[in-house]
């Protein structure tokens, strides 16, 4: 499994992820309206076939661009909520509240409460902290999505940049920029040096928290445009093309049926009067 590199990534520029849709509506505005106007090539089968050729053409194009598939990127995104939630449940203050924790002794049996941190709640929080930022490393390392690989590389630049503290309360940074913790240090490491690590504004849980965000973002973005999405006027990805066209190509197809429907009917209506008159004249 490959390591997230910080500085093969940091400086990627942006890069153009719109798309042309000149090939399918023949360029122009006007274009669009003939192709559907024309019921014909509805009826046919024609439109059929060319939309889903374009929409094959933008998968392959797509998948060029992101290198992943979107059952790959649903997993990324999956994993950067899970590392977000983790983290933000490590910088809740409620945590690192002291507590009345009974304790029994083992020899008398007999039960005392003293206050102290819940240090088992603690231990749970970390390791599943711990736990996620590994899975989104070890996903992200092997991803070919270079939004997901840049915002990846930031992450671990935070990363390095807090090992200092981190190593005072057992965590170390291991093979492949993951992470490795050792419950006795952390169980025996300064109280104040874990809340300046996990909690406040600007923490080292708190850019991570923010990190993971912004990497759920981007994988579901590529995700979406893997599968021939188009963007929102948010900057996300939606599929409005095809909800475009199919809603316009409906309202056409209904017109015609309506004006069909009242065509039938006024012929109908007017056969009636003709062998109503005709009967009238014989008798």
């Amino acid at each position: 499994m490959s390591a997230v590199n910080f500085n093969d990534y940091v400086n990627y520029a942006n890069y153009d992820t719109g798309y042309d849709f000149s090939a399918l509506l023949g360029g122009t505005t006007n274009s669009s309206g003939n192709l559907l106007s024309d019921y014909a090539s509805i009826k046919n089968g024609s439109y059929g076939k060319l939309m889903k050729a374009y929409y094959a053409k933008q998968e392959a194009e797509n998948s060029s661009l992101t290198g992943d598939t979107p059952q790959k990127l649903a997993l990324m995104r999956s994993s950067a909520d899970s590392l977000k939630k983790s983290a933000d449940a490590l910088n809740d203050s409620s945590l690192w509240e002291k507590k009345k924790i009974k304790k029994k002794d083992e020899e008398t049996g007999e039960e005392t409460e003293t206050e102290d941190y819940d240090w088992t709640a603690i231990t749970k929080a970390v390791k599943a902290f711990v736990d996620d930022y590994n899975s989104v490393v070890g996903q992200a390392g092997d991803s070919d999505t270079k939004n997901v690989l840049r915002n990846a590389a930031w992450m671990t630049g935070i990363t390095d940049k807090a090992e200092n503290l981190l190593s005072k309360v057992g965590i170390t940074i291991g093979k492949g920029n993951k992470l490795e913790l050792d419950e006795d240090a952390l169980k025996e490491a300064n109280i104040t040096t874990l809340k300046s690590l996990f909690t406040g504004n600007g923490s080292f849980c708190d850019k991570i928290s923010q990190k993971a965000g912004s990497l759920s973002i981007v994988a579901a973005n590529a995700a979406a445009r893997a599968k021939g999405a188009t963007y929102t006027r948010n900057g996300n990805y939606a599929d409005t093309l095809s909800k475009l066209f199919s809603s316009a190509v409906d309202k056409k197809i209904g017109d015609e049926e309506k004006s069909s429907d009242t065509s039938s009917k006024t012929n109908d209506k007017k056969e009636d009067t003709e062998k109503q008159d005709k009967k009238s004249k014989r008798a």
